[in-house]
């Protein structure tokens, strides 16, 4: 199993982008979560198939309608126990 660390900036906040996120995550098969940060950016953490986090990360470089990512940082993380499910934050 990966993981993956996401911090998006921009237009990411007030955009419904955490329920895009999640919707795309559970049909990708994909648990984690999904949370506003206090600077306005948006962090996703995703576990699951590398292929499927990979079109995760394709789909959130440019998010739902209305969102513009301007800042993307992508970050492995190591051996962790994953959720049962996607959570947003």
């Amino acid at each position: 199993m990966q993981a993956a660390r996401f911090m998006l900036k921009g237009r990411v906040q007030g955009v419904f982008f955490r329920a895009s996120a999640q919707k795309e995550a559970v049909k990708l098969g994909l648990t984690g979560y999904a949370k506003n940060l206090p600077d306005g950016g948006v962090e996703v953490v995703a576990y699951g198939d590398a292929g499927a986090i990979e079109q995760l990360e394709a789909w959130l470089r440019h998010g739902p309608p209305g969102a513009r990512v301007e800042e993307f940082y992508r970050e492995p993380l190591g051996a962790h126990e994953a959720p049962p499910d996607f959570d947003i934050r």
